[in-house]
């Protein structure tokens, strides 16, 4: 921030201190991360109830093997996406807000990541079961591509087009 005339620093933006941009921020957050939080909340409740179907054992070991690290990527993301959430009252009662909404801000896209990681994993391994097919590598490629174009290199994108320097 650059000083004015007066001595008093300039703000950027929205007239707000870092408290009232923390506290923004973080209501940004917990709204922005609530459909990932339940979706991957959805995804990792069913991964849990397939190794208990009878198709489970006819699967072959290299599908088993997917289907281990797609339900260990779930656990994984479901930590990340509800982590932010879970432990919020008590640290930001300790004015460290701004950092919570950093720290919270990682823990959110570290999920994401995770999730996409999931997601590609479920879809790989269902479409290994359902087809059989040489093909299965590249539309799984294909959709983990839309996944990134979509989550993040069109918000990108964005972000660095319509902000100014």
């Amino acid at each position: 921030m650059a000083d004015t005339a007066e001595g008093a620093p300039r703000r950027r933006g929205r007239n707000e201190t870092e408290e009232e941009r923390a506290d923004r921020m973080w209501q940004e957050l917990i709204q922005r991360s609530a459909w990932p939080r339940l979706g991957v909340q959805i995804l990792f409740g069913f991964l849990l109830t397939v190794v208990f179907t009878e198709k489970y054992d006819d699967l072959t070991d290299t599908d088993q093997t997917i289907y281990l690290v797609t339900v260990v990527l779930g656990a994984c993301a479901t930590g990340a996406l509800i982590g932010p959430v879970s432990p919020a009252p008590p640290r930001l009662r300790r004015r460290v807000k701004p950092q919570a909404v950093r720290l919270a801000s990682r823990l959110t896209l570290l999920g994401l990541v995770l999730l996409l990681a999931t997601t590609t994993a479920s879809l790989l391994l269902i479409l290994r079961v359902a087809t059989h097919d040489g093909f299965v590598p590249y539309l799984v490629a294909g959709v983990v591509g839309w996944y990134l174009l979509c989550w993040f290199v069109l918000p990108l994108w964005t972000r660095h087009r319509h902000t100014s320097r």
